[in-house]
Order: structure tokens, then C-alpha cells, then sequence
């Protein structure tokens, strides 16, 4: 694994980072590498907020967390925005992963060839179904759940990624961060319970379908004429009640 370390600077401005910014250099990087892969050269702060979806301002806001200032007249360098943002995020370094639940979403999860281009190549894979423990996946074979400690600590896993039924969700976890795995991936819909030191990302299907939803309804309702205000009147005056 490779473990180039950050420089000094680098790890400072880490640090500095909101969450919500790093969230959208991760799209910033994506956008970017797509353009770099098209042959771009340089991009404006214009051109490369309205492709990620962003205001310029907030654009040119996030890239001067990371030191990142365009030339006037010129843009950004696409090769050098890229290593910077690379260089932030950790990418300089391969993050070993396992992937616990070999279910179909366990499945996809080690299939998915865009993960080790990325610096994170899926090396160890667990399940509780004695039918699957032994069976390639994605070219890696199954281990058993009960062996999630040492073929962790064995293949250096970094990242961890819990696409279990709900109720297995907690224990996996302990198993992991008791390997050393200090970052998780949680597809399971509960809340885990783990160490300050260890960093959980969540991702819950259902509800960003109840966030679209949301968005779906409002819409529906402001072509049909629907408008609630703070004072509670919709269509005519008409008050509507919660």
C-alpha cells in the first residue's frame, strides 16, 4: 500500500477544511479528472462551477483552502488543480478496503471498477453465508465474518464498508475498529456507536429517495399554484393547517 505521507502545509490546510467544502472538492476532483481525461488543459472558475453544480464564488472560496489561486485571463491548470486536490483529500496514497455483507449490494460494491483507479482497491471481502465464504467476488475470495480482525490487520484495511442487515451493523463495526480501521462506510440504516477516533460516513438510500420525494412534492405542488408561506395561507387565503 502506498503510504506517502502529506506535507507539512498540506495537513494544515486539511485542518482548516469545513466539511461541506471537502465534500464538494471530492466533486471538484471528479469534474476535474473527467476534463483532464477530454485533453482540457485549463478551466475557468465560470466553467468548472457551472460543470460541479456550484456558485464560482463558493468555487474559487473552496480551491484557496487548498491554495489554489487561477491566473486571470487564463483559469486554473487542470494537471496542477488536480494533484493539489488530490494531495488534500489523501488520494496520494492507496486506501485498502473491505467490503463486510456480501449481498447484492456487497456485490456491487466489490465489482465496481471505479474504486481502485481511485486509490481504493477493494482486498478483502466478509460474509456470515458459509455458501459464500471461499467464493471469489470480484476476484477475491469470501472470508468469514469471525476472521474480519486478522485478515484486516493482514491486508492493512483502512476503509471499511458495512453493507449488512441492520442488525449485524454494530458488531461488524466493533470487529473492524478492533483491527485498526479508523474509517467506515455505513449502508446499514442505524447508528453506530464507535470510538472519537474512528470517522463513520452514513449513507441511507431510503432516505435521500424521502429527500427527492420531498423535492418531487414541492414542485408538483408549485406548477399546480400551491404557495405556503410563513403566515399558513395556500391557494386564495385558504389556511392550511399541519
Amino acid at each position: 500500500m502506498n503510504t506517502t505521507p502529506a506535507e507539512p502545509a498540506d495537513r494544515e490546510r486539511a485542518r482548516a477544511i469545513p466539511e461541506a467544502a471537502v465534500a464538494r472538492l471530492a466533486v471538484y476532483l471528479r469534474v476535474l479528472s473527467g476534463m483532464a481525461d477530454q485533453g482540457v488543459n485549463a478551466v475557468s472558475s465560470e466553467e468548472l462551477s457551472q460543470a460541479a453544480g456550484v456558485n464560482a464564488a463558493k468555487l474559487r472560496k473552496d480551491l484557496s483552502y487548498i491554495g489554489s489561486y487561477g491566473t486571470r485571463g487564463v483559469g486554473y491548470d487542470v494537471e496542477v488543480l488536480v494533484s493539489h486536490i488530490e494531495r488534500i483529500l489523501g488520494l496520494t496514497r492507496n486506501h485498502s478496503v473491505a467490503v463486510v455483507g456480501i449481498g447484492n449490494l456487497g456485490h456491487a460494491l466489490a465489482n465496481y471498477g471505479g474504486f481502485p483507479g481511485r486509490g481504493f482497491p477493494v482486498t478483502a471481502l466478509f460474509d456470515v453465508d458459509a455458501d459464500l465464504v471461499g467464493i471469489p467476488v470480484g476476484g477475491i475470495p469470501v472470508s468469514h465474518i469471525d476472521d474480519i480482525t486478522a485478515v484486516c490487520v493482514e491486508r492493512e484495511v483502512s476503509i471499511g464498508v458495512i453493507a449488512t442487515p441492520p442488525p449485524a451493523a454494530q458488531s461488524v463495526c466493533d470487529r473492524l475498529v478492533s483491527a485498526g480501521v479508523q474509517c467506515i462506510l455505513n449502508f446499514a440504516p442505524v447508528v453506530l456507536q464507535v470510538p472519537d477516533n474512528v470517522e463513520v460516513r452514513k449513507v441511507d438510500l431510503a432516505v435521500e429517495m424521502q429527500i427527492l420525494s420531498f423535492h418531487v412534492a414541492r414542485r408538483a405542488d408549485e406548477a399546480a399554484g400551491v404557495s405556503v408561506g410563513n403566515n399558513g395561507l395556500g391557494v386564495d387565503g385558504m389556511v392550511i393547517r399541519p
